[in-house]
């Protein structure tokens, strides 16, 4: 890579507009992240140490265990969908704009 492109590349990750595109990106990104692991490992110390009460029928052979795995799937697509909406309202735009401000400083 050419100290020109190194330069353009630097730049752009020091400026203001790219610092609020990670700030905003970390913003919804981390906190989702903390909150899906919490859950997920509050599933395994459950089936570890609860058995007894995961174990517990709700309808037939449907016990709290199936149910919150089930949960765990249903979560992972909550958090997909919350995903794409917040990169369709709040990333892309701005994401495209550093994009093509780079590609212009490129062609220089």
């Amino acid at each position: 890579m050419s100290s020109q492109n190194e330069k353009v590349w630097s730049d752009m990750q020091a400026s203001p507009e790219f610092q609020d595109l990670k700030r905003k990106f970390r913003g919804f990104a981390f906190p989702l992240t903390v909150a899906f692991l919490v859950w997920y490992f509050l599933y395994i110390i459950l089936t570890a140490f609860a058995r007894e009460w995961i174990s517990t029928p709700v309808v037939g052979n449907i016990n709290v265990a199936f149910i919150l795995g089930l949960l765990q799937f249903a979560s992972t697509f909550l958090i997909m969908w919350l995903y794409e909406r917040h990169s369709s309202h709040s990333l892309d735009g701005p994401s495209d704009a550093l994009r093509d401000k780079v590609d212009k400083e490129l062609s220089k």
